[in-house]
């Protein structure tokens, strides 16, 4: 079974607790907390479903932007030689770093 699933971009994580016999899940990647739980997988769906479309209907009365998941910037701390080298690699490839680091992140996680 997956530990997480998604909804309109929004990627929510998934616990069970044997104790109570429930499934807990949080939408993670927005500082906003939002839980839901079910006590079935479908329950589980549903309530994500949800707790997703109950989020961007609040912002909405808020006059709030909803936070996005993924805002499409991130830092990456590397070993200095490995900076050098990337930065060589795509002077020559004739490209920036970040070029170089989109396509290899690209190509690392191609489905």
């Amino acid at each position: 079974m997956s530990d997480s699933m998604t909804y309109k971009g929004y990627i929510g994580t998934v616990y069970y607790r044997e104790e109570d016999e429930v499934f807990h899940g949080k939408i993670e990647a927005i500082n906003d907390l939002i839980m839901f739980e079910g006590t079935s997988v479908k329950a589980l769906k549903k309530a994500f479903h949800e707790a997703v479309d109950d989020y961007l209907e609040t912002c909405r009365e808020m006059c709030r932007e909803p936070q996005k998941p993924f805002k499409g910037s991130f830092n990456v701390r590397i070993p200095s030689d490995l900076h050098r080298k990337a930065a060589a690699k795509a002077t020559m490839m004739g490209v920036s770093l970040n070029q170089l680091v989109q396509k290899a992140l690209e190509e690392k996680v191609a489905v």
